[in-house]
């Protein structure tokens, strides 16, 4: 039976993740498999992955084909350069403390890059909120000015049309005190019948 190192859907619509899963070939792809050996999340920065190492070097060993995405997934997890490192030993190209060695490097090496990645991120977040926060203030400094001009120009109106009404009283007043008082006029006559 030709067995597959593969991924299996699972998640809500735009939200997929996968569990890792040796199955056989002919199977469907959520189908009937064989052994679940980890979980793949492809929604987290950087991508989520849990795996059972030893089961799957063990599989890779006995001959399953890792599917392309799933065999990017082992590379990354370091089981494919462990693979290549044991066959090594096998040929006799070193001995089996170089190979864990050469392995222990590489993998305090991704720890490391990983964690830079994941600091990257963090850092990028923060600036993200800070110049939000900027933005925000400058837009509302904005708004203050703009209120602040328009209640100016509103007292500065209230205030000159208190002035106008204030000159057009005193006018009014300056005008009934200079203009004699008028006498109220005797009827005209009536005109004598012919």
């Amino acid at each position: 039976m030709a067995t597959k190192i593969r991924l299996q859907r699972f998640g809500r619509k735009n939200y997929a993740f996968y569990q890792i899963v040796i199955a056989d070939s002919r199977a469907p792809r959520d189908g009937k498999f064989i052994e679940r050996i980890g979980s793949y999340n492809p929604n987290t920065n950087p991508a989520t992955i849990d795996l059972k190492f030893d089961r799957a070097l063990y599989w890779l060993q006995t001959g399953a084909q890792p599917t392309d995405t799933a065999r990017m997934i082992l590379s990354r997890e370091g089981v494919c350069l462990k693979k290549h490192l044991l066959e090594g030993v096998k040929k006799g190209a070193f001995d089996e403390s170089a190979a864990n060695a050469k392995f222990e490097a590489w993998l305090q090496e991704k720890r490391t890059s990983l964690q830079e990645v994941r600091n990257d991120e963090r850092e990028s977040r923060k600036a993200a909120v800070k110049a939000s926060l900027e933005a925000e203030k400058e837009v509302n400094k904005a708004k203050a000015e703009a209120l602040a001009r328009k209640k100016a120009d509103l007292a500065a109106e209230v205030r000159a049309q208190a002035e106008a009404a204030a000159k057009a009283k005193a006018e009014a007043a300056l005008k009934a005190e200079t203009a004699p008082a008028e006498v109220p006029a005797e009827p005209a006559a009536p005109a004598p019948a012919e």
